[in-house]
């Protein structure tokens, strides 16, 4: 296997847990400073993406037989929450990184882990293509990976919702094979027959370029295909970490709005006349709303904790039963943080008053990416999932959406 060309340059190996929160961390200021800038300009971050890249943040999963941190689950979703309170866009790019980085750990052979475990800690991206428009469901996967006489596949299919992709010097494409068995395909970005087509034009989440993949006649070595399929003939946390770290975000955001309503009552927000009050802080009306928003951030942050302590259980000994616990828990997880993050976005224009409608402010950049990212999966079929497990002991199904 060859490598894709990359401008990014030679990524620093991150040690442990300690240092990859607090890389996040530093991260999440720098980010935090431009963030406002780059939605209202639709300005795509290559510059913060390969400092990112650089940190040695995206290769903190790596196993350590490879050279990684091989971080658990509750420190990988503490890690994109700390990124989503910067820039949720910024949060959300790197998301697929991760979750086809855990496909190469179960179903790769040890030599595609050997190589592309490599890529990452030099730095290099995984980006997606994997959901399609115009088919029956979202299962509905109708990019073909063909077989040729030489022993290799061809790709053929469009892809859209493809965040990462643009940025990305791997883009793993989701495509069925022979008997329809999903198949991961890992390609470089300036393959022959790829375009990445930048038409992504959502109200939020602005700049993950979250656009078209067209995939003509692609030639795909058989060692860069990875049969997906088996994933899911047994107990599985391919759903589960992805969807934690979809929470993680949702979280993130909530957090975020939930400081800069705080900062702007403090500071500029003035008090209703009636209050008799001096300053808006001073509310007791105010201070209420404060007090139930910063609960639904809290639970927010508090079942993320428990979903991803449950994905690290469940990654310990994995059964039925434990992979269900973790289904489970991030479910709950999801719709605390979707909720939260949706529900504080608003409230922020409610307790700071007319002032903070301002475009030139641009604080509805995080209701519109709250609002954007929590339509990635329908919270209600969580709640469905939940309640039956509750009442019945059902587990959730094995679709890797859970």
């Amino acid at each position: 296997m060859t490598a894709p060309e990359s401008a990014a340059s030679p990524a620093h190996v991150i040690a442990d847990e300690a240092e990859a929160l607090a890389v996040a961390a530093e991260l999440a200021e720098v980010f935090r400073a431009g963030a406002a800038r780059r939605d209202a300009e639709r300005a795509l971050p290559r510059t913060e993406l390969d400092r990112l890249s650089a940190t040695g943040l995206l290769g903190i999963t790596v196993p350590r037989a490879h050279g990684g941190a091989d971080v658990p689950a509750r420190v990988l979703a503490e890690v994109f929450r700390l990124l989503a309170t910067g820039d949720a866009s910024l949060a959300q790019i790197p998301q697929s990184h991760f979750v086809y980085m855990n496909v190469l750990r179960g179903q790769g052979t040890p030599a595609q882990q050997k190589f592309f475990f490599a890529e990452v800690l030099a730095g290099r991206r995984f980006g997606n293509a994997q959901s399609e428009k115009g088919t029956k469901h979202v299962q509905d996967i109708r990019t073909r990976l063909s077989p040729t006489p030489a022993g290799a596949y061809r790709l053929t299919g469009e892809k859209h919702y493809s965040t990462g992709a643009l940025f990305a010097d791997w883009i793993p494409v989701l495509a069925r094979a022979a008997e329809d068995a999903l198949h991961v395909a890992y390609i470089p970005r300036d393959a022959p027959g790829v375009t990445v087509v930048d038409d992504w034009d959502g109200m939020g989440q602005r700049t993950t370029a979250s656009g078209t993949v067209r995939l003509d006649d692609v030639e795909v070595p058989a060692d860069r295909v990875v049969p997906h399929h088996l994933t899911f003939e047994g107990p599985q946390l391919h759903g589960a970490l992805a969807q934690l770290l979809h929470a993680a975000i949702d979280a993130g955001i909530a957090s975020a709005a939930l400081t800069e309503a705080a900062e702007f009552v403090r500071t500029k927000s003035r008090p209703w006349f009636e209050s008799g009050y001096d300053t808006a802080a001073e509310d007791p009306l105010l201070i209420q709303r404060f007090g139930e928003l910063s609960l639904a951030v809290r639970a927010a942050d508090a079942l993320l904790a428990a979903a991803a302590r449950a994905v690290d259980t469940a990654a310990a000994e994995l059964t039925d039963d434990t992979a269900a616990e973790a289904s489970i828990a991030v479910a709950a997880a999801k719709v605390q943080a979707a909720t939260a993050a949706v529900e504080t976005s608003s409230a922020l224009f409610e307790v700071a008053g007319t002032r903070a409608a301002l475009d030139s402010l641009n604080l509805h950049r995080y209701w519109r990416d709250a609002r954007t990212h929590t339509l990635h999966d329908p919270v209600r079929w969580k709640v469905q999932h939940i309640g039956r497990y509750v009442l019945t002991g059902t587990r959730p199904p094995r679709h890797g959406l859970l």
